[in-house]
C-alpha cells in the first residue's frame, strides 16, 4: 500500500516527534541538548514555524509547531535534520544518518485538543520517569509555562493565552492541569495520532480539515463496509 503524505496545515498546530535511528540516542549531554535548541531555533525563525511546546528525551523528541505557510513545517524539520545531526556526528566521530526515516506529525484543534498536546508534551518527562516534577527539567517546556524560566524558543499558543487575563493565572491554571495529568486514554489518543500521522479534534474539525486536504485525516473503520439491505 502507498505510503500517505504528511499531513502538514498551515496556520494548524501540530505534534511532532521524531525517533533516533534503530532506537539508537540522539543526545549525550546538555551540550547536544543546547545545541538541538539552538539548531530548532535557527529552523524555526527562517521557515517563520512558532514553537509552543518541546520535551528532549534521550532517543527521541516531541514537538508542538505552528507552521505559517505551506511546506514550512517540512523545510524546518529538514534544516533542523541537516544542522543538528551534523553536528552530532562530528562531535561524536559518527555517520550515517541520526533520525529514523521521516518525521511524525498529528494536526491538532485549536481549544482543548491544542491544550491536551502541551500536556503531554510537558508531562513526558514525568511519565517517563525521567524526573519527579516537569517544573524543574531543563529540557522540556514546562518550566516556561508555568513561570519558573523564560525560554525565548516559544510562542504561546491560543490555548495558553485562553487560561487567563493575567501571566499568573495562567501559570496557576496550567500548573493544576500538569499536576492533575492526562488521562491514559487521551495519552495514547496524542501518541497514536503523531506516531500514524491522523488529526485530532472533534468531528466538526475533522469534517472541515478533510475538505482542505487531499487524503484522509482518520484511520478508516475496519472491515468491510455493512452490505444494503434488500428492499
Amino acid at each position: 500500500m502507498a505510503r500517505l503524505p504528511r499531513l502538514a496545515v498551515a496556520g494548524a498546530a501540530h505534534l511532532v516527534t521524531l525517533y533516533g535511528h534503530s532506537g539508537l540516542p540522539v543526545f549525550v549531554d546538555d551540550e547536544d541538548r543546547r545545541q538541538f535548541l539552538a539548531a530548532l531555533r535557527e529552523s524555526a525563525l527562517q521557515h517563520q514555524v512558532a514553537v509552543h511546546a518541546y520535551v528532549l528525551l534521550a532517543d527521541h523528541v516531541h514537538l508542538l509547531l505552528t507552521p505559517a505557510s505551506d511546506g514550512a513545517l517540512g523545510a524546518l524539520m529538514q534544516g533542523l535534520g541537516r544542522r543538528y545531526g551534523a553536528a552530532f556526528n562530528r562531535r561524536h566521530g559518527r555517520r550515517g544518518t541520526l533520525w529514523a526515516g521521516r518525521f511524525r506529525t498529528a494536526v491538532v484543534q485549536p481549544g482543548a485538543t491544542l491544550l491536551e498536546a502541551m500536556l503531554f508534551i510537558d508531562q513526558h518527562v514525568v511519565r517517563s520517569g525521567v524526573v519527579a516534577s516537569a517544573a524543574d527539567h531543563a529540557w522540556c517546556s514546562a518550566g516556561h509555562h508555568l513561570g519558573r524560566r523564560r525560554d525565548p524558543l516559544l510562542t504561546e499558543s491560543s490555548a495558553w493565552w485562553a487560561l487567563g487575563n493575567t501571566p499568573f493565572e495562567r501559570e496557576a491554571a496550567y500548573r493544576g492541569l500538569l499536576d492533575e495529568g492526562l488521562a491514559p486514554a487521551r495519552v495514547a489518543a496524542l501518541a497514536e495520532a503523531a506516531s500514524k500521522g491522523w488529526a485530532l479534534g472533534d468531528a466538526d474539525f475533522l469534517a472541515a480539515l478533510a475538505q482542505q486536504v487531499e487524503r484522509p485525516v482518520q484511520p478508516r473503520p475496519r472491515g468491510r463496509p455493512p452490505k444494503p439491505r434488500d428492499r
